[in-house]
């Protein structure tokens, strides 16, 4: 069999994610004239995307928006985070293909641990199986969003990834 590529997208489980999108919802905040929300209180709203988070920081602060006031707060936070962080945004699959190009992989042999619904969705817009972990940040259980296969801890993940290559022939990338 081929060499697997195995990509892993678990920002906030293997690497913390939280002070970036943490700065990026202070400086919304601080453009709307809100206070910034402590690192501590703001860290607790990551998961769920950055509508979810701008939400529940607004929800925090005892306020409520308009949907289109929201939007708008959407729009910057990605426009902010963006030029602060980088280029693609998931769930573009373009992503997964230059991460797997890099590594010397093909994506006929890719197979992709993430934590999120996003990766669930970036994976399956690449046309690469999917394996979740289900203790990173999901406001719903993982396995709601149709993985190939869902661990509970990484001891798990040579027999995940078993099950999962020993499909790919059949898989249909993308």
């Amino acid at each position: 069999m081929a060499v697997l590529t195995i990509i892993f997208d678990l920002d906030g489980t293997l690497f913390d994610t939280a002070p970036d999108l943490v700065e990026t919802l202070n400086v919304v905040f601080a453009r709307e004239g809100l206070a910034p929300l402590p690192y501590a209180t703001a860290r607790n709203l990551v998961g769920g995307g950055a509508k979810a988070m701008i939400a529940r920081g607004i929800e925090a602060e005892g306020r409520v928006l308009s949907p289109a006031k929201l939007e708008q707060m959407l729009t910057d936070f990605i426009t902010y985070y963006s030029d602060h962080v980088f280029g693609i945004q998931k769930p573009d699959p373009e992503i997964l293909r230059r991460t797997v190009a890099a590594a010397g992989g093909t994506m006929k042999h890719a197979i992709m641990i993430g934590d999120s619904n996003t990766d669930i969705c970036t994976a399956r817009a690449a046309g690469v199986p999917v394996i979740a972990v289900d203790f990173g940040y999901s406001e719903r259980p993982i396995s709601e969003f149709g993985p190939d296969q869902t661990i509970s801890h990484f001891a798990q993940l040579p027999a995940s990834i078993a099950v999962v290559s020993s499909a790919l022939e059949g898989y249909g990338t993308k």
